[in-house]
Parts: C-alpha cells; sequence; structure tokens
C-alpha cells in the first residue's frame, strides 16, 4: 500500500525525495515524512500527518540539508493517522520506511523488551526496534538477522547514522525498484517515481540486500555473496507520468485510452490475427487447457467478468472468474488442466501474487495480465502479456481496465482460433473489429460534454441504481464501483432481470437508475425491465446503442446514444461513457477525484 523512496548521490535530497513521494502518493495518502543522512553522522527528520504538501509546508518551515534520504506516504494499518504513527521511524542508529505487515510485531515487541519504549502504534517502528537490537556496526548481519525475525510482508529502506549518505534497501513481497541516475541512485516502490531519473532499473530480488551509494548501487544475497542485478528500461515516456495540463489525472487517463489500446493490441494482430508471438506464448497454453480460471481482484476482477462472458460464448470453454483475496480459502479447484489467469494493473496485488503461487502448486499454468514490467505476478506466472497502458496515477483505474479487456479480446480470437471455434475468416473479422475499438472510445469521449451534463442528474443522489443484462451487467458492476470510488455515493449494479427478486422494493421516485443497452439479442427484455422501473417513478439514464430504436413515449431522464459496434465490443465505448459519467459527478461536487478516501492504488496487505 504505502510508498517508499530514497536518494543518495550529488544533489540535496530533501527535493527529490518530496516530489517522488507525490508521484506515489496513489499508494497512500494518510500521512509523510522524509529522514535525511548527515554527512558527520545523525539523521534529521520531518513527519506529518496528512498530505505530501502538509509535509512540503513542514519542509519549508525547516529545510534539511543532505544529498541522501529516504522517503514514506502511508496507507494507515497498524496505528491511526497522527504525527507519531507516519514514518519513517527511528531506532537508536537505525531510521526506515517500510511498505507492508509484520504480522508478528506484537510477540517482537514483547520478546525484546520495547513495550514501554516504542513511540507509535506501527508495525513498522517494532522492525526498526529489532534491527536496532542487531546492528552493533554490521549492517548486513542485522539485516540478516532481523529478516529472519519477521513474519509478513516488507520492503524497508534503512539509514544507519554511522554510515552515512548510504541507503541498505531489504524486500519480501512488497515491491522495491532501483535505478542508477546521475551522480546517485535511487529507490522506490513503483518505477513512476525513478521515471524522470533514468529508464533504467531492476527490481529488488527478494530476500537481497541493495547499498545505495553516491557510486552506484551494490546488490548482494544473504549470505553476503554479490549478485547481478537484471536491469530493464521504462518503455513509456516521462510526460506520461504527468497531468498533461488536465485538472485530474483521472480524466487525462481516460482520454488516453484510444492510444493506448491501439498500443496494446497493434503488436498482437499478426497477418489480420490475434497473435502472442511477441509474448512467447505457444498456442498449446490454448489448447491443452480444459478450464480457465481467472483470479483478480476490484476493477481487474471486474474486466474478468468480461472475459468469462466472451470466452463462454465465443470459445465454448468453462470459465470461473474468482476473488484472489478468497482464493486460497474456498477450495477453488485448480489442477493440470487448468489455466490461471491472473490480472492486476500494478502487478503486485498481494492477493492475487498469492493466489498465483498457489495456483502453481496445484500444478496449473499461469498467465499474467499486468501493466508493469518486471512486477511480481509477472515474475511469478509462467507467461506474462503487458497491457502497454502506461502509468496509471489517478487511485480510480480507467485505461489499465479498459487494456485488460482489450487483452481479454486477444485472448478470445485467438483461443477460438486454435481451439477451432473460429475459422480464419472469422478470427480475422474479430481481429478487425478489435481494431475499431479506439475510434469507437474517441467519439464519446469527443461528446464528454453530454455527458458531463447528464452526471448533474445524480449529482445530489444518495443512491443509484445500474442494470443491464450479459455483457451490459458486466460492464456496469465496473461503472458503479467507479461511481462510488469517487463520488461516494452508493451504487449497485444488477441484473435487470434479477431486479423483481427484490431489489425494485428499493426503487423510488429519488433513486436514479442508469441503463445499458448494447446487446441486440437482449434489448426487447432489457427495456421491458426498464419499464418496470420507470412505473416505479425512477428517473432512468440510458446509454444504448446508436442503432436501437428509442422508445419515445416513455420518459428519460437523458439518452446517450454509443457508437454502433459488434455487439460484443460495445464493452469498449460504453465503459468510457461510463468513467466519464462517474468522473463528472466527483468533478461537480467538489471532490479530490485521483485521491479517494481510504484508498489506495496498490494494495500489497492481505
Amino acid at each position: 500500500m504505502c510508498g517508499i523512496i530514497g536518494y543518495t548521490g550529488g544533489k540535496e535530497a530533501e527535493g527529490i525525495i518530496v516530489d517522488g513521494l507525490e508521484i506515489l502518493e496513489y499508494r497512500g495518502y494518510d500521512s509523510a515524512g522524509i529522514a535525511v543522512s548527515q554527512k558527520d553522522g545523525g539523521v534529521q527528520m520531518r513527519k506529518c500527518a496528512g498530505r505530501v504538501r502538509d509535509l512540503r509546508s513542514l519542509c519549508r518551515k525547516g529545510k534539511i540539508q543532505g544529498t541522501c534520504g529516504i522517503g514514506h506516504t502511508r496507507w494507515a494499518t497498524h496505528g491511526g493517522v497522527c504525527d507519531a504513527n507516519a514514518h519513517p521511524h527511528r531506532f537508536g542508529k537505525v531510521t526506515v520506511v517500510h511498505n507492508g505487515i509484520i504480522e508478528n510485531y506484537r510477540g517482537l515487541a514483547k520478546k525484546y523488551n520495547l513495550q514501554d519504549r516504542l513511540r507509535s502504534k506501527t508495525d513498522s517502528e517494532v522492525a526498526a526496534a529489532v534491527l536496532a537490537h542487531f546492528y552493533n556496526g554490521d549492517p548486513f548481519a542485522a539485516i540478516r538477522k532481523t529478516v529472519l525475525k519477521l513474519k509478513g510482508t516488507f520492503a524497508f529502506g534503512i539509514l544507519f547514522e554511522d554510515i552515512p549518505e548510504v541507503i541498505f534497501a531489504v524486500r519480501n513481497v512488497s515491491p522495491i525498484v532501483i535505478g542508477q541516475v546521475q551522480e546517485g541512485s535511487m529507490l522506490a516502490s513503483d518505477v513512476t517515481a525513478l521515471g524522470q531519473y533514468t529508464k533504467e532499473y531492476f527490481v529488488l530480488p527478494e530476500f537481497h540486500v541493495a547499498v545505495l551509494k553516491k557510486e552506484g548501487v551494490e546488490l548482494y544475497d544473504m549470505s553476503g555473496e554479490p549478485a547481478e542485478p537484471e536491469w530493464m528500461t521504462v518503455s513509456w515516456d516521462v510526460d506520461k507520468s504527468s497531468k498533461g495540463g488536465y485538472p485530474f489525472y483521472m480524466e487525462k487517463e481516460i482520454m488516453e485510452q484510444p492510444q493506448v489500446i491501439a498500443e496494446t493490441v497493434q503488436p498482437r494482430i499478426c497477418g489480420g490475427m490475434p497473435d502472442f508471438g511477441v509474448d512467447g506464448i505457444p498456442d498449446n497454453l490454448f489448447e491443452d487447457c480444459k478450464r480457465i480460471c481467472v483470479v483478480a481482484c476490484g476493477t481487474a476482477m471486474h474486466a474478468g467478468l468480461v472475459g468469462k462472458a466472451l470466452m463462454q460464448s465465443l470459445v465454448r470453454i468453462h470459465m470461473d472468474v474468482e476473488l484472489a483475496s478468497e482464493f486460497m480459502y474456498t477450495d477453488v479447484i485448480v489442477d493440470e488442466e487448468t489455466l490461471v489467469i491472473a490480472i492486476s494493473q500494478s502487478g503486485e496485488t498481494i492477493d492475487t501474487l498469492e493466489a498465483v503461487k498457489y495456483a502453481k502448486k496445484n500444478g496449473a499454468k499461469t498467465l499474467a495480465i499486468v501493466n508493469v514490467r518486471g512486477a511480481s505476478v509477472a515474475r511469478a506466472s509462467d507467461y506474462v502479456i503487458y497491457t502497454n497502458a502506461g502509468p496509471e496515477i489517478a487511485v480510480a483505474s480507467t485505461k489499465a481496465y479498459t487494456t485488460q479487456l482489450a487483452v481479454l479480446y486477444l485472448l478470445t480470437g485467438r483461443m477460438a482460433y486454435v481451439r477451432g471455434s473460429f475459422g480464419e475468416t472469422e478470427a480475422k473479422s474479430f481481429a478487425s473489429q478489435l481494431l475499431l475499438a479506439p475510434e469507437a472510445m474517441q467519439q464519446v469521449l469527443d461528446r464528454k460534454e453530454e455527458i458531463h451534463y447528464i452526471a448533474r442528474s445524480i449529482l445530489n443522489a444518495k443512491d443509484v441504481f445500474m442494470m443491464g443484462r450479459g455483457l451490459d451487467y458486466s460492464i456496469l458492476l465496473e461503472g458503479s464501483l467507479k461511481l462510488k470510488e469517487i463520488s461516494y455515493i452508493h451504487s449497485e449494479a444488477y441484473a435487470s432481470g434479477e431486479l423483481k427478486h427484490g431489489t425494485i422494493a428499493l426503487i423510488t421516485e429519488d433513486t436514479p437508475v442508469v441503463a445499458v443497452v448494447t446487446q441486440s439479442k437482449l434489448q426487447s427484455k432489457e427495456f421491458s425491465n426498464i419499464k418496470e422501473v420507470q412505473s416505479r417513478g425512477a428517473g432512468v439514464i440510458l446509454f444504448m446503442k446508436e442503432t436501437f430504436e428509442l422508445d419515445k413515449e416513455a420518459a428519460w431522464e437523458s439518452v446517450f446514444q454509443l457508437p454502433a459496434m459488434e455487439d460484443s465490443f460495445m464493452v469498449m465505448p460504453a465503459s468510457a461513457a461510463l468513467q466519464l459519467l462517474a468522473y463528472y459527478v466527483s468533478l461537480d461536487k467538489g471532490l479530490d477525484v485521483d485521491k479517494p478516501r481510504n484508498l489506495a492504488k496498490v494494495v500489497t496487505v492481505e
């Protein structure tokens, strides 16, 4: 959850670290802090509850000089939101920033008699205290002994008071990326924080120690033997991590969708056919499996539900979609004949990562769909497809979701072909329709002010219900989540045919209903269900395929006609419309669209 950053080099560290924390703030924004190593020994700290901007103000009042430091932005787990619980934590000669959860911190506090010596209520300070307990001048020995005592997940950035201008780092599960920069080196939770300084980075291997100095980076395994990092290159321009003139990252990321979908799809169309040769994925992976199981959380799970509808219809293969957080605890059956597809924007979602490990342990083949190169889920899986969405900074996912959908369409097309559901003609037709999706989405985005006007009709609603059938229902689950995430309006999506089985009791004249109708075979039933809620006084906001005939005698709150594609592909323009709807409701309510309350972009704790 939390974001950590570190810098050591030839420049003043404070500004670099605070700027980096602003980029990483989507990982948590309950509190923020910085610690800077001094040339003559000692460490100076500034930290406070609140946003990174509050930390920046605090630093202005008392600037810290120094060219080496670590920083942290927090999503609270253990201990409430207050100055004392903000990171960094200092104990003795040790100062740490931590992302993760130390599960046995209470036992450690008792074992080392720390209860009366702790200043905070965090598990992280306990880890710092244990590290200080073992430190006698040998940082490697202290880190090694501490790591052996910890149960849980962690990514630590560490300063030792008597080793000035050097940062040590170690991790288990929780991510750290490291790069060499001009006159120095850096670490961060995400590569986005390094992008303006270097394009070359490596992922710190688990249970390895990195030593960051002005002269460069050294890597060691737990036995103290030197190790070689696996360097990677950032695949996106640094400009993609800026707002680009938009008021919020979310709007920018919504507007980028036609481009990033094209960049995701086009390299995987070969000879007019969906093809994963560029990803090194053999066709027998798709031919040999008897069933598919998607594991994902939140938005990524909603993408999986769209994939399920597509694959069961077009590939004719059994497919389950499982919440990654429940996967290991519900005795899900996976075996050698199962293909497990793990979907994650960050590739660091711990529930999804653990689900992949569990699947492999039970003999399943695993395929990751992730956005971040070198991410933990990608490395743990047998195969990986990168979505090419570029950095997504807003907490509420948009372009990451639709590029996940694009990959699932490609998978559907390829699997249908290799398993005989499609001939070559059908596969090429399917691919050509997918290539039209960016333009259809652009047509929706070009009419964003129409959706802005529609959004005003639900601005003051306490509850919003959404209804649709088939693929429409799948995307409404995501549309409803978006509205909840960033506007704080209670919203629920329902399969339209289920409304009369209880839920319709909640429909009143004060309840806006958002309906999506894009599937030809379901439109008559869908319009009948809409009349049922209209007869109860509900105002209906309708998003419908432009080729469908509208009942002009019905009373519509608003109608938005979606550009026509083949029914299976209407998910793409409809998703863009629902994203804009949620965005404009949040914007007009005056909320922080990019950083909704209580949320974090990357969930690295169970």
